[in-house]
Order: structure tokens, then C-alpha cells, then sequence
């Protein structure tokens, strides 16, 4: 992978994770305002972790960016 579409990628995935952070911190806030009703902000908390997991492996493809560019 050349240094430009290295970079063109990473751009790219760092929206995307702070897409997805931004979502899962809404649905957090979502939760947070239930914070009375304990069964229902359980259950709309419980949507944090597909955003979550998707940030973590997008952050993943960042890192495997980042080393096969210094590798070279």
C-alpha cells in the first residue's frame, strides 16, 4: 500500500470510528437519562456495543495500516 492511499485510508476509518463513538455515546446518554427505570436503561446500554465493536475494529485496521507502512 502506497503512503497516500495509507493515509487516504486511515482518514477515512478515523471518521468512521468517531461516527461510531458519537453513536455509541448518544445511546449512552439515551441510558443515562433511564437511569431511574434500571430494566429499561439496561436494555437501551446494551446497544453501546455493536458501535463499540465496530470503532475497535476499525481502530484494528488503523494499527495494521500504521505498522505494514513502518514495516516497509
Amino acid at each position: 500500500m502506497d503512503e497516500q492511499a495509507a493515509e487516504t485510508a486511515v482518514r477515512t476509518y478515523l471518521t468512521e470510528i468517531r461516527t461510531r463513538i458519537d453513536k455509541a455515546a448518544g445511546i449512552a446518554r439515551a441510558a443515562d437519562a433511564c437511569a431511574g427505570f434500571c430494566d429499561e436503561a439496561a436494555e437501551i446500554s446494551l446497544d453501546i456495543e455493536q458501535p463499540l465493536y465496530e470503532a475497535i475494529t476499525l481502530l484494528n485496521a488503523v494499527s495494521l495500516i500504521n505498522r505494514v507502512c513502518r514495516d516497509r
